[in-house]
């Protein structure tokens, strides 16, 4: 179908309807064939049905993506699933045996990939710029649930696959394998900050999932990864990335996340050298363009564009997070025995 326009059905009303229909449809090649919402069955099932769509955008919350994906996959779709990849590493399996099994073109939204220094921090550390890769240090303190009024719903609750580590996490987890290989092992302590919220109807609910996390992770080639993360942050700080090599070390700080603005500056004994920076509008839309724009040409030519990230890739974050969650400490419990 090389040229042709690629026709997109997205399930979802929230983030689906809200960034990812409108991305699409600004994306050339691109047409938004139809959004439905996830809790609309018959909808989204009629949808996955309709001939005249070639790729399905699941952007249901985790605990519909494997019904979903199921209904796109038997409906002959292409089909692009949100992260978290389902609630847990059951989900992922499945349905990267399902998308494996029916030979069907498969995609999981990790669009941070395409941010811009990110990127250029794995080209740095590929080139070998700071030597052997021998740990890593990733801080991101962010205050996006630091509401305490923020509604209870799924993002809160352990079994429909929320959680930070599930929401946010899994952007680093994923980055990390990305540019530094397969994650062998996994452990850390897990904190809930608001212990309970209210729903929409004022009725409390008790937060079962984490809203930061501590992560110790160590790659197969024998690099270590640090992640201090947490969305309860009473005060805006800089995102900063510590790649510590063998013969230096690479910075990337994000002085104000909201601003989209960032460096990358590298350290060696005898200097530190500005390697990259920039400073623009909304970096999110224009990664999220570019994003859209490798899953179409991936769709139009029958097979993923390189770096476009896959089930795979969504169940090999899952096997890292799962892991990760159930080694945690939680709450000042001592730490679960290894398995």
């Amino acid at each position: 179908m090389s040229g042709q326009k690629v026709r997109v059905g997205v399930i979802g009303t929230g983030f689906g309807a809200r960034v990812v229909a409108p991305v699409f449809r600004d994306t050339e090649g691109c047409e938004v064939a139809d959004v439905v919402s996830a809790r609309d069955e018959a909808a989204a099932n009629a949808l996955c049905a309709r001939r005249d769509v070639d790729l399905i955008s699941v952007q249901s919350p985790p605990f519909l993506h494997r019904q979903f994906v199921r209904r796109a996959i038997e409906g002959g779709h292409a089909v692009l699933c949100d992260k978290p990849f389902g609630r847990n590493l059951a989900d992922a399996q499945a349905m990267a045996d399902l998308a494996s099994q029916a030979g069907a073109l498969h995609f999981v939204n990790f669009e941070f990939r395409r941010h811009p220094a990110r990127r250029a921090l794995r080209a740095f550390i590929r080139d070998g710029v700071v030597g052997t890769v021998e740990h890593v240090q990733w801080n991101a303190f962010h205050g996006v649930w630091l509401d305490p009024s923020r509604p209870f719903g799924w993002s809160f609750d352990r079994e429909l696959g929320g959680g930070w580590i599930r929401l946010s996490g899994s952007h680093t987890i994923d980055y990390m394998r990305w540019s530094l290989g397969e994650i062998a092992d996994a452990t850390g302590a897990v904190r809930t900050t608001i212990a309970e919220r209210a729903d929409r109807e004022g009725r409390f609910h008790r937060c079962t999932a984490e809203d930061g996390y501590t992560a110790l992770l160590r790659t197969e080639r024998g690099a270590w990864i640090a992640i201090d993360a947490t969305s309860t942050n009473p005060v805006e700080r800089p995102n900063r990335v510590t790649v510590i090599g063998s013969e230096g070390v690479l910075e990337l700080i994000n002085e104000n996340p909201r601003e989209e603005d960032a460096r990358i500056t590298l350290h060696t004994r005898h200097h530190a050298k500005e390697l990259f920076s920039f400073e623009q509008g909304n970096t999110y839309l224009a990664q999220m363009l570019e994003w859209a724009g490798a899953i179409r040409d991936s769709v139009r030519q029958g097979a993923a564009e390189p770096d476009a990230p896959t089930f795979a890739d969504g169940l090999a974050c899952s096997r890292v997070m799962d892991l990760l969650v159930r080694r945690a400490r939680r709450d000042g419990e001592p730490p679960a025995e290894p398995t």
